[in-house]
């Protein structure tokens, strides 16, 4: 009984004395698209300078640094998905799934990390956009 009576009051003791509730993790600001975008717009540079270049280590270093931003483009777009869009979001926005899903599938080795078709990176900017779209838009409420 006493080690109840003991662990009830520490428990007590470290009990939050203030509830803050927020829509994301942080105050608002710390989120963006841009950032997802930036990347993908890096690996579209990589694509473009590997199609011009004869030198097979130039080729090379493109490729990876290509596949890089390909991963952080999806490590940007995650947050996003599963920091800041919240269940309401995806009621009023119920594409929005399938946009994060495509997007960072793009991104990924079936995209832009196992190709160098410039096409796909625009591919992928666009899906970045339409989310982008949809975050200022949230923002706006």
């Amino acid at each position: 009984m006493l080690n109840r009576t003991i662990s009830g009051r520490i428990t007590r003791a470290l009990a939050p004395r203030t509830v803050a509730h927020a829509h994301c993790d942080l105050p608002c600001g710390v989120y963006d698209p841009a950032q997802a975008r930036l990347e993908a717009e890096s690996v579209k540079a990589c694509m473009e300078k590997f199609h011009a270049s004869d030198d097979p280590v130039f080729k090379e270093r493109a490729v990876n640094i290509k596949e890089q931003r390909s991963h952080m483009v999806k490590e940007h777009l995650w947050v996003l998905w599963t920091d800041y869009f919240k269940a309401p979001h995806f009621e009023k926005y119920p594409q929005l799934n399938t946009l994060f899903n495509e997007a960072t599938k793009l991104a990924g080795a079936g995209g832009t990390k196992g190709t160098n078709d410039v096409a796909v990176a625009d591919q992928l900017l666009g899906k970045i956009d339409e989310i982008s779209d949809i975050f200022w838009e949230t923002k706006k409420a």
